[in-house]
């Protein structure tokens, strides 16, 4: 399945939605865009996707929001449609990956970071200047502390200075960083691994690192013991699973 909207290219295959940014060179976001953005994974509610992709053509993977985007009377608006996107991500609870061949930075960087995974060309650049033209970055506000820890987080959104991609993988916000030539076939192999995976097991799993992560130890604890006992054990996936394994054999999923 493949639908292009003017933005933005949504690519279904093997359980994984590949989402392309298509607004090149440098994917700035306007609201049409994010827009999109956010139809597309209004689109994979109750789907029985593994795993979702979000890549970009051309040399940035997206250089942030629009500037003209933040003033006067669209700013509400604005905020209101880019947040939408990480809502929409964090409702739908579905694994998520960025790909990133070049600059990602402002809400370019938000948009990759905040993904639960972060494949990096050697060439990418990772950033939040929103402060050098005197507003922050909410997202990175939100999510760097909790990613890299407080004193980096302040570093990076105070500074707006850009990390390399080796730096960002130093710090944790990158999973790995592979050779230009070879990004895209490391992609494509992360992908499989995703897709021969139970999507509901899948989303179960990241719900209870993220709703651990949010919580206190005792509390955090308890919480990923009710997501298993409760919500994975009920799944006929998770027995699915389970007993193929002891069977030697490999799993059929169902997605439920």
């Amino acid at each position: 399945m493949s639908e292009k909207y003017e933005f933005v290219t949504l690519e279904i295959k093997d359980r994984v939605a590949w989402i392309t940014l298509n607004r090149p060179p440098l994917n700035w976001m306007n609201i049409k865009m994010m827009e999109e953005i956010n139809g597309v994974l209004d689109s994979l509610r109750g789907s029985l996707t593994s795993l979702i992709v979000f890549r970009a053509e051309g040399k940035a993977f997206s250089v942030g929001v629009e500037v003209a985007d933040h003033l006067g009377d669209k700013a509400q608006y604005m905020l209101d449609v880019f947040h939408g996107i990480f809502r929409r991500m964090d409702a739908l609870g579905i694994p998520s990956l960025a790909v990133v061949q070049g600059a990602a930075l402002g809400g370019g960087c938000e948009l990759a970071t905040y993904c639960d995974m972060v494949l990096a060309s050697e060439k990418a650049r990772f950033g939040q200047p929103e402060i050098q033209v005197g507003v922050f970055p909410p997202i990175a506000a939100l999510a760097f502390p909790r990613m890299i820890g407080r004193k980096k987080a302040m570093e990076l959104i105070l500074s707006g200075e850009a990390l390399s991609a080796q730096e960002a993988l130093a710090v944790g916000l990158v999973n790995k960083v592979v050779p230009p030539e070879q990004l895209q076939a490391e992609a494509e192999a992360w992908a499989a691994k995703f897709s021969k995976l139970s999507p509901v097991v899948l989303r179960l799993a990241r719900k209870a690192v993220v709703e651990g992560w949010d919580t206190g130890v005792s509390a955090g604890l308890n919480r990923i013991e009710e997501i298993y006992l409760k919500e994975l054990m009920a799944t006929s996936d998770a027995n699915e699973g389970l007993v193929a394994f002891l069977e030697k054999r490999e799993p059929v999923w169902k997605g439920c």
